[in-house]
């Protein structure tokens, strides 16, 4: 998450949900919370992904990333089944490893035979980092298979990966035309998107090799014929962390934080055309020093009028005609917007939700980083499917201690408010 606006983007958050009021939708459950401090293992939940298990799918999994916490995966009732550590530091002068999001790819070719990957970006060390799901073996579910010769994606150097202008955003893409599998991963504190063929290494491993990247526009020309950037801290750069890529035709989503969600040609040799502005999109800020805070000026009025930023975790809905929704986390509302998924139409708005509260000791979601969908059943739990989104603000919590963790909801719920 980024800097955010201070009192002017909060008036226009508050306008906007109190003319079009949202439905609520409730979860069903929640995983145990983590803490980002010390005693917490600075475990700070931030995206998932939902891996179906063909033979039996009411023992799936949610795999999900906690940053300096490492990975962690769950059963259908929101329990640990395992958890991986993030590497430590190279050096003690060194970033420590940090999972930042997570995807999947189903059967990809190793020398030690076909493999289901939970794939992160590993954001302290510049490198992506690659898990074999095996369901009922005895240490747990998720073992890495990472070919330690693995390079850097963005760094020339550990002095590089140290400045942690390093892998933020990702998600897995496998070329239907090709056969060949790739992740497009964003970098932090930039506008840039890499992708990456995921490649076989020896004795069972996994590496990539950079086939191109693609600078998304820092700035911006408004209607009144001003050039626009968001508000920031000095040097940093509007980043994209949530992404999403329709396998049906190859097609990357994007979600520029302080700016809108962009579609793409996954392979990155397309033009990028804006799909939705955040509602700050065109808002004057000047960053504060002492309060680390941007303060809005004047609205001109550019902005979109469904998310409002920063627009994070980015998800799709498949359905058997074709259609479905892509859903987007408006972190700065607390809601979620639905796209309708058809290029034909251009992904109009087609209506959103927010995750409220199902009573005292389970709350919903606030600020949601990271959300994942998957419309398939998931046995007796989840029969029309599951959606999974992070929740930044855990209640009751703990005093003070930062809490975060991830709420399990039936699709079958979202699915019929959005269609309602």
């Amino acid at each position: 998450m980024t800097t955010a606006f201070v009192a002017a983007t909060t008036t226009a958050s508050a306008t906007a949900t109190a003319a079009e009021p949202l439905p609520g939708i409730t979860p069903r459950a929640e995983t145990p919370v983590l803490h980002d401090d010390d005693a917490g293992g600075n475990a700070d939940a931030d995206d998932p992904a939902i891996w179906r298990n063909t033979a039996d799918p009411a023992r799936s999994l949610v795999i999900a990333t906690a940053k300096e916490g490492g990975l962690r995966a769950y059963d259908l009732d929101a329990r640990p089944v395992q958890s991986v550590a993030a590497p430590p530091a190279e050096g003690p002068d060194d970033a420590p490893g940090r999972f930042n999001n997570v995807d999947l790819v189903r059967g990809l070719k190793l020398s030690s035979g076909a493999a289901d990957l939970a794939v992160t970006s590993d954001r302290g060390h510049d490198t992506l980092r690659f898990y074999r799901i095996d369901r009922d073996r005895s240490g747990g579910p998720l073992t890495d298979v990472t070919d330690p010769a693995a390079p850097h994606v963005f760094s020339a150097d550990q002095d590089e990966v140290n400045e942690q202008r390093t892998a933020y955003g990702l998600a897995t893409w496998q070329d239907k035309a090709s056969g060949r599998s790739y992740a497009l991963v964003s970098q932090r504190e930039r506008t840039g998107v890499a992708l990456l063929e995921l490649l076989p290494a020896s004795g069972g491993k996994v590496t990539y090799r950079k086939v191109r990247t693609l600078d998304l526009p820092s700035s911006f020309r408004l209607p009144n014929g001003t050039t626009w950037s968001p508000c920031a801290e000095p040097g940093e750069l509007p980043q994209v962390e949530g992404m999403v890529v329709d396998p049906d035709n190859g097609t990357l989503y994007a979600g520029q934080e302080d700016v809108g969600i962009w579609r793409m040609p996954a392979d990155l040799t397309g033009k990028p055309e804006l799909v939705d502005k955040v509602r700050e999109y065109g808002v004057p800020g000047v960053y504060d020093e002492e309060t680390e805070e941007c303060e809005a000026g004047a609205d001109p009025g550019y902005g979109g009028k469904r998310i409002t930023a920063d627009v994070e975790g980015l998800t799709l809905v498949h359905e058997e005609d074709g259609d479905g929704y892509l859903l987007a986390s408006s972190q700065g509302d607390n809601t979620f917007a639905a796209y309708d998924r058809e290029l034909s139409d251009r992904n109009e708005y087609e209506g959103g939700f927010r995750v409220t509260p199902a009573g005292g000791a389970l709350d919903g979601s606030e600020e949601c980083d990271g959300a994942a969908a998957l419309n398939e059943p998931l046995g007796p739990k989840y029969p029309n499917g599951l959606l999974v989104v992070q929740d930044g603000h855990d209640a009751p919590g703990d005093g003070d201690r930062p809490a975060t963790n991830f709420k399990f909801v039936d699709l079958g719920k979202v699915m019929k408010t959005l269609d309602d």
